[in-house]
């Protein structure tokens, strides 16, 4: 059965003042769709030419196996040189992704292809990361360790985005001490009599094609897919809030470490531990039978 979800809101353009007053301010998502046609970028960022420029590179790539006690925090699966990866991105369908990686920092001419926006946000320039995906892989849905305020731009091909926001969590079957749900849910076509409470949450969609960019506000869930093979950067700006910039804190300083902690401790019965629990707390809050 489908999620209840709602198509985000689309402009073609925009004002700073009216992207901050009516988005950041009210902390709601929207695409952009023509932020970047002034953008060397839009015309240059292929699969191609980034086989060109960083073919060379070895980049991490990541797949969609659950979370295992023996994997470090953000451990990449496998790594590949960029060509080939690239080569395999367009032959055939295939779950690794690059995810989280300042490509920049290792191919530094790619920052003369884009512009910092002048939006409204103050944008940490250190951090331009990017993504890549083949063919229908999937990101799980989690949220950002940072609680950034996200500018996350689509190049290449279609990308499904489905967000939902921080008051949604009680539906969605955290995993305790952890930035995401039970990864044995399928955001695509959730099993709604295994998981019931997914009923009740209400998210947002988006369908990014090439160069449109897509906000999500700090502490917002994301799944994403790709519908076809392509990459996406995004650019980051601290949380506005006290409060997320102090979870923030306690999610880099303290949470990712008692978690590792954890897992070299009690192996992969923490993991096992922590799954169950998402499904006890997130049923008892909602006086739902377990």
């Amino acid at each position: 059965m489908p999620l209840n979800l709602t198509e985000i809101e689309r402009v073609k353009t925009i004002t700073r003042e009216d992207f901050y007053n009516n988005y950041v301010k009210k902390q709601r998502p929207v695409v952009i769709e023509k932020l970047t046609q002034d953008w060397p970028a839009y015309h240059k960022w292929k699969l191609e030419y980034i086989k060109e420029v960083a073919g060379e590179k070895t980049v991490p790539l990541y797949d969609d196996r659950p979370v295992s006690h023996k994997d470090g925090f953000n451990e990449a699966h496998a790594k590949m040189k960029m060509a080939d990866y690239i080569d395999l991105l367009r032959s055939k369908p295939t779950n690794y992704r690059i995810f989280l990686y300042n490509l920049i920092k290792e191919v530094p001419s790619l920052k003369d292809d884009f512009r910092w926006p002048d939006i409204g946000l103050k944008l940490v320039k250190q951090l331009p990361m990017l993504f890549f995906g083949g063919e229908n892989s999937k990101v799980f849905i989690h949220y950002d360790i940072d609680y950034s305020n996200i500018l996350h731009f689509h190049f290449h091909g279609k990308k499904r985005c489905i967000l939902f926001a921080p008051d949604q969590t009680p539906y969605l079957y955290k995993v305790p001490h952890a930035l995401i749900s039970r990864e044995d849910i399928d955001f695509d076509n959730p099993d709604l009599e295994k998981w019931p409470a997914l009923q009740y949450a209400h998210g947002l969609v988006a369908d990014l094609e090439h160069g449109e960019m897509l906000y999500m506000p700090e502490g917002y869930w994301h799944y994403m897919k790709y519908v076809t093979p392509g990459f996406s950067i995004s650019l980051r700006a601290f949380p506005r809030k006290i409060s997320n910039l102090s979870r923030a804190v306690y999610n880099l300083l303290i949470m990712r470490y008692f978690d590792n902690m954890m897992r070299r401790y009690k192996g992969q019965a923490w993991i096992d531990h922590k799954n169950e629990q998402a499904v006890i707390r997130t049923h008892k809050n909602l006086n739902i039978p377990v």
